[in-house]
């Protein structure tokens, strides 16, 4: 990345007067965002309170008391209310944005439902699918060009289809499974959002710049409460479904908007790595929890507390910090890439992400196995050791292996 050149076009677009009221207007509707989640929090809570519409502790949670889990509500309201405020100087992309609306209005409510009594897992999946429909054929929004990896290059209608759908599902299911610990998932998506969000702007995408900036706005109300000790609350399924939808938005229309980089400079050639690198530890870390589960002969969305954020709890790290780990892991990530990616193709991208996955799997079995250490009385730790290393790579114990993957 050249500084010099950065700083020059930053220079220039200062200059501009339609980018300054794009850069007025997203700065006001992350302030103004992050306003309405913080007033309208403690509603939230008090309401779940008097209705006892509290998440119960239990094994596999991460909390100790009853907490409200309806967040989300708080979430929803502040974007809708931020968002709408100010008349779009953009036209390229507002009909776009409101799609995502009224998709994360389907998905709102079926997150209230889960939230209050469950949905089927087979609902939930189809639920999830058609807001992405609805983006696809209304809004004309698809990931159809694959940049070159692995040779591949333009790909037919229907797998466009197919693949824009699979990236809904999958980053959607991905920021719901990091939802276990304070701030992980409101903190990932805040630093994504972020990120989308001053690409959006700097290339003139203004409305998809303030809808990235006010979802990091009400996400940032909502962490001062999700870190709480004395008026804590989660943001639940209601949340981490919206959360997960507007990032597979901003994901592929960033690699949508992107495929003109032959001839416009602001636009990279690597964009889908960049989208994945952004959204690296969700990834990462459900593909793990997904690989793991299936090898034991489990089903990939059943319930256990082999996550990476559970394994950093089991070795004694507090929620903010295990948090403040693997958010600083991701921001890391990306400004790496952004500062080395140009002399990289996309294949050779490909190659590395498989290489860092595989430290993220050898990091995670060498943690697992330092928390049954700790875990284990100081007389008896040598011999639990030795016993679960020959247990695991004995040849006819393979599941073992797997299990304390």
């Amino acid at each position: 990345m050249n500084l010099d050149l950065l700083l020059a076009y930053l220079q220039n677009k200062f200059r501009d007067e339609l980018f300054t009221i794009g850069l007025y207007q997203s700065v006001l509707s992350f302030l103004v965002a992050c306003f309405v989640a913080i007033i309208s929090i403690p509603v939230v809570i008090k309401i779940s309170e008097l209705k006892g519409l509290m998440e119960k502790t239990g094994e596999r949670r991460a909390h100790t008391t009853p907490t409200p889990t309806f967040g989300g509500i708080a979430i929803f309201a502040a974007v809708l209310i931020s968002y709408f405020l100010w008349p779009s100087i953009d036209q390229t992309d507002i009909y776009r944005t409101n799609l995502s609306i009224v998709g994360m209005t389907i998905l709102f409510f079926v997150g209230i439902k889960d939230d209050l009594v469950g949905v089927d897992p087979n609902k939930k999946i189809f639920f999830q699918v058609l807001p992405a429909l609805i983006l696809i054929f209304f809004g004309d929004l698809k990931v159809d060009y694959l940049y070159g990896i692995m040779g591949f290059h333009h790909i037919a209608e229907i797998v466009s289809v197919l693949l824009t759908c699979f990236i809904f599902i999958a980053v959607t299911n991905a920021i719901n499974l990091i939802d276990g610990i304070d701030g992980l998932a409101a903190g990932i998506a805040t630093i994504a959002s972020a990120t989308f969000g001053a690409w959006f702007l700097l290339t003139n995408h203004f409305a998809m710049a303030c809808m990235a900036f006010t979802l990091a706005g009400a996400l940032v109300g909502f962490l001062r409460f999700n870190f709480s000790k004395t008026s804590k609350i989660f943001m639940g399924d209601t949340g981490s479904l919206i959360l997960g939808f507007m990032l597979s938005f901003f994901a592929v229309r960033f690699v949508n908007l992107n495929t003109s980089f032959r001839f416009d400079p602001t636009a990279f050639f690597n964009a889908p790595i960049i989208a994945v690198v952004v959204l690296i530890i969700p990834i990462f870390d459900t593909l793990r929890v997904f690989t793991v589960r299936i090898l034991a002969g489990k089903s990939p969305f059943s319930a256990d507390r082999n996550h990476m954020h559970h394994i950093l709890l089991d070795n004694g790290m507090s929620h903010m910090g295990a948090t403040a780990t693997l958010c600083g892991i991701s921001l890391l990530n990306t400004v790496l890439f952004f500062v080395l990616h140009r002399n990289i193709t996309n294949t050779e991208s490909v190659l590395i992400l498989c290489g860092l996955f595989a430290l993220y799997m050898m990091a995670s079995f060498l943690l697992k196995m330092r928390a049954l250490v700790i875990t284990t009385h100081p007389r008896r730790r040598r011999a639990v050791m030795r016993r679960a290393i020959q247990n695991a790579f004995e040849g006819r114990n393979t599941r073992k292996l797997i299990d304390y993957l």
